[in-house]
């Protein structure tokens, strides 16, 4: 009897060796994913992409190292290249710009015109597969998605590489010094020349925490497996504005697009082949999302941040300390002073089109001289669900669009799901 009960227990002691060896080699076993691309359809095409795979490091996961993984969700001219600098001027977090613009990029012409369930889904699968890699620093998953393919991984396509801090300075980028700190994207462009994508790799990994902004996942449903994912520590912010606001914004930046709401409001006509889906879509993504995150599922517990452009604006301190507090990072002096000397400007000092340099509390409520009121009162009747549903008051006639005195943003605390 005492012969059979040491031999179990020796078993016992066996078992749990092999778990615990199991455990550490699945630990440390990389997550490094290398798939051919969508678009490769020659075999040529195949081959080359199976050289980069053999070409690529592999990375390993380790869970005792723990960076968090920030992402902005929003849309268009939502305010989201504004909240994008917020993490971006953190000394210790590597900023990545709409880099799944590549994607977008590449897949788009090889899927139909119908925004079909299945082109969505290929969308969103190869666009969860990129942020997964690009959190754990792997950058040469990019290449996949970059034309033509880097050479040597060095490229001088990546989609806004100077609007990235992390991109435009040492070890990236060795040509920058002190005195160029505060470049303008294209001048950064320019001193750096081509991006050597293993250098950026190794930045990435130097740093504490990755954020990445996008405006082109809809809904945070549409995350739910990395955000899931025990090898992420994901937290995502979603932003969201008065779609008021987005509509005048992009009608000003996107002439060409927004043509016929322009013409809307300037000659008080309504164009009879007017793409109404220009507003309705951002309404209805908002709505689905924003309901998902507002009914705090478990799945989202701890990782679910709703931020109004609108709030940050009035009082970005105040806003921004609350959103680290939520991340869990210690606020930087470096994104104080940014807002200090980036919220009180003139908006014409700003020489590009996704310029940051604002007097922000004005620039919020600019849409209320931009439209006309009977596109105001048509957004209004299109979004009514939505704007109840953030808190955006509804202008009851011209004369109360017009007086800034009336708020038309109610006063809400969206607490973070904690």
């Amino acid at each position: 009897m005492q012969c059979s009960w040491k031999a179990v227990l020796l078993l016992a002691l066996a078992s749990i060796a092999i778990q615990y060896t199991a455990i550490r080699t699945f630990t440390a076993k990389s997550f490094h994913s290398c798939p051919i691309p969508v678009n490769c359809s020659l075999s040529q095409d195949a081959d080359a992409a199976e050289r980069l795979c053999d070409e690529s490091p592999t990375f390993a996961y380790n869970l005792s190292t723990r960076k968090t993984h920030v992402l902005i969700l929003a849309t268009t001219r939502s305010g989201s290249s504004f909240v994008g600098q917020l993490f971006n001027q953190h000394f210790d977090v590597f900023y990545l710009f709409e880099p799944l613009y590549h994607v977008q990029y590449t897949l788009i012409p090889k899927l139909t015109q119908s925004k079909s369930t299945t082109d969505r889904r290929v969308m969103l699968g190869a666009s969860r597969d990129l942020l997964r890699s690009l959190y754990d620093c792997d950058l040469y998953f990019l290449e996949n998605y970059i034309k033509p393919q880097p050479v040597n991984h060095t490229t001088d396509r990546l989609f806004r590489r100077g609007a990235s801090k992390a991109l435009c300075s040492p070890p990236v980028c060795e040509a920058l010094g002190a005195v160029d700190l505060h470049l303008e994207e294209g001048d950064c462009v320019k001193k750096c020349g081509t991006l050597n994508l293993t250098l950026a790799t190794e930045s990435c990994r130097e740093h504490g925490h990755v954020a990445i902004k996008t405006v082109r996942v809809p809904e945070v449903s549409d995350l739910r497996a990395l955000v899931e994912d025990p090898r992420l520590n994901l937290k995502v912010i979603q932003l969201v504005r008065d779609p008021r606001g987005i509509l005048a914004s992009r009608s000003e930046t996107f002439r060409d697009t927004y043509r016929l709401w322009r013409i809307w409001d300037g000659t008080g006509r309504k164009p009879y082949n007017l793409d109404v889906t220009q507003l309705t879509t951002v309404c209805e993504d908002f709505w689905n999302s924003v309901s998902t995150g507002l009914n705090r599922p478990p799945w989202l517990k701890g990782k679910y941040m709703l931020v109004r452009y609108e709030d940050l604006a009035r009082n970005p301190m105040k806003k921004t300390e609350e959103i680290y507090d939520f991340l869990g990072i210690p606020m930087d002096s470096n994104v104080e002073r940014w807002i200090q000397n980036n919220t009180r400007g003139d908006r014409s000092s700003s020489k590009h089109k996704y310029g940051t340099v604002r007097n922000s509390a004005a620039t919020a409520e600019k849409w209320r001289f931009r439209l006309s009121y009977e596109i105001v009162a048509f957004t209004q009747r299109a979004c009514q669900q939505v704007l109840a549903q953030l808190g955006y008051r509804a202008a009851r006639s011209e004369e109360e669009l017009k007086n800034l005195s009336i708020s038309l943003v109610e006063e809400r605390d969206f607490l973070p799901f904690s």
